[in-house]
């Protein structure tokens, strides 16, 4: 870290403001990833002299709180270790990630809706910054689809594992004679681009209207026609934000999304032998799903891709989701 540090002192740092925000970005990552060893190897060490005190004493409650504290730790390692498995420069970008209602009525709506909740508590859990752009709510309950833009370190190289399609089997609150139904929601993501990338897009070549917001944020976005939809021609991608009460602000997310899903979209293209990097696009039904939310007659979560399975339902609706992501880096 000695070299980047000279280099973010030179007087002549900022004589080129992409180039100084790319260093300060990863002279902070640097910093943060020797911090977090530095303090993981100070807790092991205080836990390894805490245990033998304890057991020496024979306090059973202490050494207990020691193998609690210990799982705890070994749990931020392991999230470590599957960091070294990330081999794109990409997946340390901030994301993108959509929800879209599949088949399954009012019910895949509110499918959705438990997505859009699993993820921002994923993301809360990990002290992600969670902003939704854009969010078309069912006419009974749930919603439609949603956008969330989501900045972290290796949110995308985590959250990428979550795109495809995802299958909901429970009794439907829905249904008055209480008969098991199934739904399905599609999850899609995209890397929001680096420092440095340009996109070069043409007038032309977009079509932006405006409307009144819809979504959540209050009256006071509701008031004025703020909202922006962008569709880029050429390639038909449309885009929406309606998160703030500034049109002009709505209009640099939007087109900060359309730049994103563009370059994700030709990265794709040129990686034709590859794994597909943002899934989903399948038709949202029965036989594309990656993982089952079975909640009746028993419960359980499968993932289809890696086998890997869990009985605690609630747990993973309320963002408890580590596990499954690790699984599929694992395997990749």
């Amino acid at each position: 870290m000695g070299l980047l540090e000279e280099q973010i002192n030179l007087d002549s740092l900022w004589d080129n403001k992409d180039k100084a925000t790319a260093l300060l970005k990863k002279h902070s990552e640097y910093k943060n990833t020797y911090n977090l060893y530095t303090t993981i190897y100070s807790d092991f060490n205080n836990l390894k002299d805490i245990y033998a005190l304890a057991k020496e004493e024979n306090d059973s409650l202490i050494l207990q709180e020691c193998l609690a504290n210990l799982q705890e730790l070994f749990k931020v390692v392991k999230q470590e270790e599957i960091k070294q498995l990330f081999t794109d420069e990409e997946d340390k970008n901030d994301c993108y990630l959509e929800i879209h209602a599949g088949a399954g009525g009012v019910d895949a709506q509110d499918f959705a809706s438990m997505l859009l909740r699993m993820y921002v508590r994923w993301c809360e859990k990990r002290k992600y910054s969670v902003t939704i752009l854009d969010e078309s709510r069912g006419d009974v309950a749930g919603i439609k689809s949603t956008t969330l833009k989501i900045e972290g370190l290796y949110s995308y190289g985590f959250l990428k594992t979550e795109a495809g399609i995802h299958r909901l089997v429970r009794m439907s609150p829905f249904n008055a004679d209480g008969k098991r139904h199934t739904s399905f929601a599609g999850v899609h993501v995209y890397f929001d681009l680096s420092e440095g990338i340009f996109i070069d897009i043409q007038d032309k070549d977009l079509k932006i209207d405006t409307y009144r917001s819809s979504g959540a944020g209050g009256q006071h976005v509701n008031t004025t026609d703020s909202a922006i939809r962008i569709t880029h021609i050429p390639s038909n991608i449309v885009v929406t934000c309606q998160n703030d009460r500034s049109q002009h602000r709505n209009r640099q997310m939007a087109m900060d999304l359309l730049k994103s899903k563009l370059f994700n979209l030709e990265l794709s293209k040129k990686q034709v032998d590859k794994k597909n990097i943002h899934s989903g696009k399948k038709a949202i039904d029965f036989g594309s799903q990656i993982r089952s939310y079975v909640l009746h007659p028993y419960n359980l979560v499968k993932d289809h891709r890696t086998n890997f399975e869990s009985s605690s339902t609630k747990d993973v609706l309320d963002g408890d989701i580590d596990d499954f992501i690790m699984a599929v880096l694992s395997q990749t």
